[in-house]
């Protein structure tokens, strides 16, 4: 088979749109091997370059970080490795770094085209050389170039006769794994989906291909980072082509590891473009994220303002100033996403947009909210989260910490102040109060927005009280452990303004503080019952100047759709 071999220098060029196929980030892995006496083979597949090891020995010899045969083997040597996707292989990169006098002088690659075999089956598949014998040098990197072949799922690298290798590497291109229904939500920018990084402004301490590997690494390493920026107003920037136009809904956003060195803000633009790496200042650039915060070692989850009727192949996500990201995730759907007028008839045949049994005969339109996961961040515009960090450095900036109770326990200091502004002579007064709430009523996965309130005079905090254990005692025995918050700004009409809402999932764990005269919607818990202890300000009258109720008009359904897992 035809071969190029390609210069050091040449090698981003050569293989900046292709994925390292055996990566074992992807879930590459060694399935057999005909000898590792000196150096076992899973070093081939690490994703770090080979360390020295000079001057180490172990009980059959010296150290080496790489793969390593006996000597004197009167044929070859093999290893047989599972790729961590179905691809097509276009290249390899065989490295040879710190073998020096032990090197492997020679080395080929073959695959397996029959890509429904099993790691059983390897055996007795038919194998296809890929790769011919080319020779090796000592304590170097050899990039070789081959025409793409078919796909394939496991290659079997072979060296002549024997020695050491200390990284393998199967470049090519990924065979998408994408759902069937062009209704169906997933991540359009999975490198299994077919995503690919295709530009970064700096990439200095991580690679931005790290953005959309699976999984949440182990370190900084294995994430974006960008080098600390001395310019007033620097940004920096990673385009990302989506394994297929899609309909955009929400995106995640995660700083793993990154404490104190995650971006300040962010902010996301979509666009439709037939070229691989459109141009970074495309005035078509739509924002579909406007600015936000974001948080030391965490997932954000937002939705996205995107335009639903039109489908977008790349996005652009752009950091101030600076700063690392561990993963992105862009969720959406092959097809238009379902927030259209319909009728009876239509809402039943479609899960996320199905009306509860009272819903009348008449026409309505279905606005579908997802409910994502509760961050800081995500909820700053609306009030603030309650809970604590077991990891200190991922509390949100500025938190004051200190131990308490002779070191026993540990304090978040004033997470939230209360605030209230009730006028002079109201009769006022600020209290602890506790709600019991029975569970919603969810249909298919989906639960229906029917009224929202707000406070116009003060915030409101909700705390999840625990469950019993002592006998005869009144608290719930087995308490739920999720509630929704739902909450919406005041539009210019004195009403909710529906295209800022918002709905999170949050966990028994965390409690919230809604901000004064935010619209949310009443204590909703899912499952099993929960309690809550309410701290606010009120008269406690009735008055609207306590709580102002909005129920929802019918014309309007808002389905708030729950996370599927």
């Amino acid at each position: 088979m035809a071969y190029e071999s390609i210069p050091l220098e040449a090698f981003h060029e050569t293989f900046k749109f292709n994925t390292e196929l055996s990566s074992v980030v992807l879930g590459g892995k060694v399935v057999k091997v005909s000898d590792e006496f000196f150096a076992e083979a899973f070093h081939l597949l690490e994703v770090e370059p080979a360390p020295s090891l000079k001057g180490q020995f172990g009980p059959n010899g010296a150290l080496y970080n790489g793969w390593e045969t006996r000597r004197h083997n009167p044929s070859y040597d093999w290893c047989v490795i599972e790729l961590g996707t179905l691809g097509t292989i276009v290249g390899f990169d065989i490295d040879t770094t710190h073998f020096n006098g032990n090197e492997a002088p020679e080395a080929s690659v073959d695959g397996i085209f029959d890509s429904s075999l099993g790691e059983h089956d390897v055996n007795n598949a038919k194998w296809t050389e890929i790769l011919p014998r080319v020779p090796l040098g000592p304590s170097q990197r050899h990039l070789f170039k081959i025409p793409e072949t078919e796909r394939v799922r496991y290659v079997k690298l072979n060296m002549y006769p024997d020695g050491g290798i200390a990284r393998f590497r199967v470049y090519g291109n990924v065979v998408p794994v994408q759902p069937d229904s062009p209704q169906e939500v997933f991540d359009l920018a999975h490198v299994f989906a077919g995503g690919r990084v295709t530009f970064m402004s700096d990439q200095h301490f991580g690679i931005g291909a790290n953005l959309i590997l699976p999984g949440r690494g182990k370190d900084m390493g294995d994430g974006w980072e960008t080098k600390r920026s001395r310019q007033k107003g620097h940004k920096d920037w990673v385009i990302i082509q989506l394994g297929t136009p899609g309909h955009l809904r929400t995106v995640e956003i995660d700083t793993a590891h990154f404490k104190g060195n995650f971006p300040e803000t962010c902010e996301l633009h979509a666009l439709y473009s037939e070229d691989e790496i459109p141009d970074s200042n495309d005035v078509e650039w739509a924002q579909i994220l406007s600015p936000v915060k974001l948080g030391p070692h965490r997932r954000h989850f937002f939705a996205l303002e995107a335009d639903v009727s039109i489908a977008y192949t790349h996005v652009k996500l752009t950091v101030y100033p600076d700063g690392g990201i561990k993963r992105v995730r862009v969720y959406g759907t092959k097809g238009p996403c379902p927030d259209l007028a319909a009728g009876p008839s239509d809402m039943a045949e479609n899960d996320a947009a199905v009306p509860l049994e009272s819903a009348p005969a008449a026409i309505k339109r279905v606005k579908t909210i997802p409910v994502l996961p509760l961050t800081p961040e995500a909820f700053s515009p609306f009030g603030q989260v309650i809970q604590a960090y077991g990891d200190h450095a991922a509390a949100p900036r500025g938190t004051k910490i200190t131990p308490a109770n002779q070191g026993s326990a540990t304090k978040f200091h004033k997470l939230s102040l209360l605030e209230s502004s009730y006028p002079v002579g109201s009769g006022a007064s600020s209290g602890l109060s506790v709600y019991r709430c029975n569970p919603t009523k969810v249909v298919n996965g989906g639960v229906e927005l029917k009224v929202v309130e707000r406070h116009p005079y003060t915030n409101q905090a909700f705390i999840p009280m625990g469950g019993g254990g002592i006998q005869g005692d009144e608290a719930l025995k087995e308490p739920g452990n999720a509630y929704l918050v739902v909450v919406a700004h005041n539009g210019a009409n004195d009403k909710p303004d529906f295209n800022t809402l918002r709905a999170f999932v949050a966990s028994a764990g965390q409690g919230i503080m809604y901000n004064t005269a935010i619209w949310h919607q009443p204590m909703t818990v899912l499952y099993k019952p929960m309690d809550f202890t309410c701290v606010e300000t009120q008269i406690g009258n009735g008055d609207r100047a306590d709580c102002e109720i909005l129920e929802l008009e019918a014309s309007e359904v808002v389905i708030l759709a729950l996370p599927r897992h």
